[in-house]
């Protein structure tokens, strides 16, 4: 993926997840919201895409759209979590059960 050009996520609300289509193949970011809190569930990246920084694109869309929408995060997906882990800039977004997940 160049990155001159980006892949474009979009928030497809009605299926509670962020979408990432790129050859005729989907990558998803679940996400769950209960009142000022996300909670991302899981991701799925097809093996066809697969080390091109699709599920990077995708965790960076969630946590943004989070920022955006003043919510607190809980990263319950495994991407989430180790992206979190590797930004510190990104964990004043979590919520306190978040923050317990990441030992901090």
């Amino acid at each position: 993926m160049a990155d001159t050009d980006p892949p474009e996520v979009i928030l497809n609300e009605a299926a509670h997840r962020f979408e990432l289509s790129l050859h005729d193949a989907l990558a998803v970011a679940e996400y769950e919201v209960s009142g000022s809190v996300i909670t991302f569930t899981h991701t799925v990246v097809p093996q066809v895409l697969q080390g091109r920084g699709v599920g990077t694109h995708l965790v960076r869309a969630g946590l943004d759209a989070a920022r955006a929408r003043g919510l607190r995060v809980v990263p319950r997906c495994s991407m989430f979590e180790g992206y979190m882990r590797k930004h510190p800039e990104t964990q004043d977004l979590l919520a306190d059960e978040g923050r317990s997940l990441l030992g901090l």
